[in-house]
Order: structure tokens, then C-alpha cells, then sequence
């Protein structure tokens, strides 16, 4: 019988005699032990990769049409005759020069807008916005003819074409009349003068032109063509024109805003649409991303305060040292930015994943499986953080824009102060900003010996202080994130708009079938005048129906140099509002 620990043959019972191991099998396993763990390591490495294509195949779509919600091109029904007829209108050349003559006209009239203007009535020169209605009276008669206009706060223009159908929820188009200055350092560096509304045949070129004036006058000249075909809509349409939108909109919108209110009521508008994104080729696939929402806002004041005296005799620090100390911790240490599930732009970043037909696979798996990974969405943020547009547009940002401090060679300067401008993101909050602000600071307010106030509140007291330091909110506009425009199939408002952005995107290029664009929601990085509009309305999309090519960069001059808009991009603008107006006229779902 064999002994306890030797091995014996199952059937027979007799010992098994076992061969002494060779060289050769134990480098077998030792090979086969490196191949498991090289197979390992790459299903690790790519485990992200797996579990997207497994999840795509399974209730991953699903999720990703929720997130990322398309609609069908949406064409006018009832009214398809007008639209069939407006649409031969604007295939004509005579349109296109029409139209330029339209836009380039308000772009001669200079409408600057200036940080230091005072109220209205005060300051002349909010008297440009005078020949500018003089202007709109003489271009588009129909309207001030059949249209109700009040002027609001003297230069906010509201417009009211009244419908038939009192129980139908008014739609609300917002565009503003003021422009940013030009430099007058750069007005030889531009092609035409800034103010010349000059049309080459191609494009129409001057201030104003893209941002926001070819907003306005798209939306009169479509209403001023319907008019001319003799249209009469059942829903009421209202048009509000602020004046000072570039500058926070204060006398124009949030007048307007309160003018609306006491006539129309709270949550009384189905719709409402102001300048903001644009559709684009991206990774071989035209994309428009309508914006449902903006960043908050916060401009720091950083205050350094030191005794004075004659530079002869400095101290280790002086105010404007110390600050410029301050600012350095501030750029050493910025907000650091996050892609967070919930967030518009990560809707954004799953359309483009589903849609964008040139997408890298594993760049593509890696979005779908972020939607159930952690892992995976870690690894996605830092790969698209590495775009600077991208990283703006996920975090709170920062920028130290405006910086003064002494008054003469030989003086220690007694004060010095910074602005820091914040733009901060959906998912953060003026408070949380406010204490970042605070924290960074606080460490080096201890080591500089200052005395620290943030925010109205004081962080710190020295028996013996140095100076001071304070922190505020520079212009008291601080601006809460804007509330998130619902989306997705139960949003009636967001697929009317979505079904008018394919159908208007299909007929000017005479494309047929409903993949040609695919719509996404978005995000604005700065504020239009909607920031006062929240109460009228919980469905608000800041969108400009134009074509920014296979580029996310600013092409056409806004706030700069050469500002100018194709022909064709304009007249394209002008067919959508077209649509939309139609659309919304014929809708009963929206209300």
C-alpha cells in the first residue's frame, strides 16, 4: 500500500512513479505565468475600453439617449405653404444683398457700451441708441407698424406681436443693440473700418456684426418677412432688445425683465432665446450646442493696505510687494476643475461620444463607461483637461485682470489692489467661491502680519499689524450659476427648439433624412442679458444659429479685430427664426 504522501493511480491504487521535472517544463510555466499576468495587465489597461463595448451593446444606449436626448427635423405643417414660400425668398440672391443692406445699415450706427457709463439721463452717451431706432423705424416698417413697441428705461426696446390664442404661452426672443468699443489704437489694423458695414458679395463686416446685431436684426427681418407674406400668428411673439448687455445689462435687461414681469406674469413665456452657442464640425460631425445654461460670476477685489513714507527708507514689503506676493498664490493655486456627471458639459461630452463619427474607439469607450466608472471618468477628465477651452469650461476659473497700486516715483504706496475675475461653474456656487478665496490667502495674511477681513467678515486679527487685508466683491454683481434649462424628451420647449435647429440646418443646404446635424446641450462661459430673465421662464437656450466650421476658437472677430458674418451664415440665421417663430405658432405641447 502506498505511504500517506505518495500519489497513486485512481483506478488501480498501485504508486505513480513521478519523473523528475525538467529544465524545459518549468520554464513552461514559468512562460505561462507571464503570459496570464501580460493578459492581466492588458485587460486592465483596458478594462474601461471592454466594459464600454459590453455596456454599448446592453442599456448603455439607452442611458446615453437621455443624456444626450435628439429629436426629428421639425417642419412647419400648418403654415407649409409660407414656409415653402419664405424659404424660396431665401434661397435668392436678392435676399442675401437684402439681408446685408439690413445688417450692415445697423452696424454704421455705432452703439459703444462702456464699463464707466452712468444711468440714463445722465450720462449723453447712451444718445448713440437714438439714430439706432431712428434706423430700425425706417428699416422694417411692417413691424412698427403692426407691432406694439415700448420702450423700457428709455432705450430697451420691447416689442409685442400680439396672437389669437390668448391661452398659449407667449414665445420670447432676446438679442441686445450695444456693442464693445473698438480700440482706436487697432482701427487701422482692421480690413474695413470697424463702423463701415461694408458687404464684399461674401461676408458683411464691422463691429457688431456677429455679437450682437446680426441677432436683432435676424430676429426683425424675419418677423418683417413674415409680415410682408401676411402672416398672423396665434401665439403672441415678444421681442426684448437690451441696450447694455456688454456691461452686465443692468440699465437695459433687468429693466426689461421687470417690465415683463408686471405685464406677463412669472413662468409666463414658453420659450426663450438669446444670442449664445453655435454648431460646429466635430471629429467629422456637425453638432449645434445651445447653451442651458451659464457660469456664475465673481469679480474679487484684493485689497493690500501699508503705512506710507518716502521709498528712501522701504520696508521689507511694500503694499504693492505684498500683493503681487498674494497674486502669485492665487495663479500657484488655481481652482482645480472637475468633469461631474449631472453637468451640462458632460452632456455635451456624452453626445460627443455618441455622435461624433471620427472619435477615437478608445476615446469613445472611455466616454460611454464614465457614464457607470469613476475610474473611467477620471481618466476621461484628464485626457480632454488638456484643452484649455475644455478645462474653462468644466471648473471655475480665474484671471487676474485688473491690478493698481502707488501714485509717485519716490512714495511708498499706501494701498494696492487687484480685481479677480471668476467665472464659476454650474455645480459650485458664489459661497463656495467666496471661501477658496478666503482660504488661499489666509496662511500669508498670518505671515505678512496683516490684519485679514474677507467678505465682510474678519478672519484674522494681529496685536501689532503690518496693514491690512480685505477681500470683497468688487462691483456687488456677484452672480449665482444660471438655473439648468430641462432637456430630453419630456421637455416639449427643448425638442421644438432641437427639431427647428435640424429642419432650418437641412433645408438651407438641401439635405434630406435627420442625421445631417445632431443637437447637444451646452454651456455658456460668459453671461447674455438672461441672467435677469429667470423668473419669466424655466425653458431659456442661449443659441446663435451659426455655422463656427470644424473650430471651437473665435474666427469671425467677436470683441476684436475684423469682426465680420458670411452672407450666407446670416441669411441662414434669419431662416431659423424664421422656423422657430412657425413652429412654436403651430405647437400646442409647449405651454
Amino acid at each position: 500500500m502506498a505511504s500517506s504522501d505518495e500519489k497513486v493511480d485512481f483506478l488501480t491504487g498501485a504508486p505513480v512513479v513521478r519523473a523528475p521535472r525538467s529544465k524545459r517544463s518549468k520554464w513552461t510555466a514559468l512562460g505561462l505565468v507571464a503570459l496570464l499576468a501580460t493578459v492581466f495587465a492588458v485587460a486592465f489597461l483596458h478594462a474601461d475600453f471592454l466594459y464600454g463595448k459590453f455596456l454599448s451593446a446592453t442599456s448603455l444606449t439607452h442611458t446615453v439617449a437621455k443624456l444626450c436626448p435628439q429629436s426629428d427635423a421639425l417642419y412647419p405643417e400648418n403654415n407649409a405653404q409660407l414656409w415653402d414660400s419664405l424659404g424660396s425668398d431665401f434661397d435668392e440672391d436678392a435676399f442675401t444683398t437684402r439681408a446685408a443692406a439690413w445688417l450692415g445699415g445697423a452696424v454704421r450706427i455705432p452703439t459703444e457700451a462702456y464699463d464707466d457709463m452712468g444711468p440714463v439721463g445722465e450720462d449723453e452717451r447712451w444718445e448713440a441708441f437714438v439714430p439706432f431706432h431712428a434706423y430700425l423705424v425706417q428699416s422694417f416698417p411692417l413691424i412698427h407698424k403692426s407691432l406694439t413697441l415700448t420702450k423700457v428705461n428709455t432705450y430697451g426696446l420691447l416689442y409685442e406681436w400680439k396672437g389669437s390664442d390668448d391661452s398659449l404661452k407667449p414665445l420670447l426672443l432676446a438679442a441686445h443693440q450695444d456693442v464693445v468699443p473698438v480700440e482706436p489704437e487697432t482701427v487701422d489694423q482692421w480690413d474695413y473700418p470697424p463702423y463701415s458695414g461694408y458687404y464684399d458679395g461674401k461676408s458683411i463686416w464691422g463691429r457688431g456684426s456677429s455679437d450682437d446685431k446680426s441677432g436683432l436684426i435676424g430676429i426683425l427681418a424675419s418677423i418683417e418677412t413674415l409680415l410682408e407674406k401676411g402672416f398672423e400668428p396665434a401665439r403672441t411673439i415678444v421681442l426684448a432688445s437690451g441696450f447694455d448687455e456688454e456691461i452686465s445689462g443692468a440699465q437695459g435687461a433687468r429693466h426689461l425683465s421687470d417690465a415683463m414681469l408686471k405685464k406677463y406674469g412669472k413662468d409666463s413665456f414658453a420659450l426663450l432665446v438669446d444670442e449664445g452657442g453655435i454648431f460646429l464640425d466635430i471629429e467629422g460631425s456637425v453638432i449645434a450646442i445651445p447653451g442651458i445654461a451659464e457660469k456664475g460670476k465673481l469679480d474679487t477685489k484684493v485689497k493690500v493696505m501699508t503705512a506710507g513714507g518716502h521709498s528712501s527708507i522701504p520696508p521689507a514689503h511694500t503694499s504693492i510687494g505684498t500683493l503681487a506676493r498674494f497674486l502669485v498664490e492665487y495663479e500657484a493655486n488655481p481652482i482645480e476643475p472637475h468633469l461631474e456627471r449631472g453637468t451640462p458639459i458632460y452632456n455635451t461630452v456624452q453626445c460627443v461620444g455618441q455622435y461624433a463619427k471620427n472619435l477615437p474607439a478608445l476615446l469613445r469607450a472611455l466616454i460611454k463607461t464614465s457614464i457607470y466608472s469613476d475610474r473611467a471618468l477620471r481618466k476621461l477628465e484628464a485626457e480632454l483637461i488638456k484643452y484649455p477651452i475644455f478645462r474653462a469650461l468644466i471648473g471655475t476659473t480665474q484671471a487676474i485682470d485688473l491690478v493698481q497700486g502707488g501714485v509717485k516715483a519716490n512714495a511708498l504706496p499706501e494701498e494696492a489692489w487687484a480685481l479677480i475675475n471668476h467665472r464659476i461653474a454650474t455645480q459650485s456656487s458664489v459661497a463656495a467661491v467666496q471661501q477658496r478665496d478666503t482660504d488661499v490667502l489666509r496662511q500669508l495674511a498670518k505671515e505678512f502680519n496683516l490684519t485679514y477681513t474677507a467678505f465682510g467678515s474678519e478672519i484674522s486679527t494681529e496685536d501689532d499689524p503690518a496693514g491690512t487685508l480685505t477681500l470683497t466683491d468688487a462691483f456687488g454683481t456677484a452672480l449665482e450659476p444660471a438655473p439648468v434649462t430641462p432637456v430630453g424628451e419630456d421637455s416639449a420647449p427643448w425638442q421644438l427648439l432641437s427639431g427647428t435647429i435640424k429642419a432650418t440646418y437641412n433645408v438651407h443646404r438641401g439635405l434630406n433624412g435627420e442625421d445631417n446635424i445632431f443637437v447637444s446641450p451646452g454651456i455658456m462661459t460668459g453671461n447674455t442679458d438672461t441672467r435677469h430673465y429667470w423668473n419669466l421662464t424655466r425653458h431659456i437656450v442661449r443659441y446663435s444659429h451659426y455655422d463656427g466650421g470644424n473650430s471651437v476658437s473665435n474666427p469671425n472677430g467677436i470683441h476684436t479685430v475684423n469682426e465680420y458674418i458670411l452672407a450666407d451664415n446670416f441669411v441662414e440665421i434669419i431662416r431659423f427664426f424664421s422656423t422657430l417663430i412657425l413652429n412654436a405658432d403651430e405647437s400646442r405641447d409647449i405651454d
